[in-house]
């Protein structure tokens, strides 16, 4: 179970990026969202689609939900 935030600041193709709390690429406090302690990124990342319906996992700490 991981902690997980969203970056309130889309990337460049749109995507809201979900990160766990121990990520190095997590944005500063102003610019993330607390979205819950999930036991995956998958409940994360449906967690973040309620507020940005483009989110995605983090390359580097939620891989296996990162898509695009």
């Amino acid at each position: 179970m991981d902690h997980y935030y969203v970056n309130k600041n889309a990337q460049s193709n749109g995507d809201h990026e979900v990160h766990k709390e121990s990520c190095d690429y997590l944005p500063s406090s102003e610019n993330r969202i607390y979205l819950g302690y999930f036991s995956n990124c998958s409940e994360a990342v449906q967690k973040a689609r309620e507020s940005f319906d483009q989110s995605n996992g983090c390359y580097f700490c939620s891989y296996e939900c990162h898509t695009t």
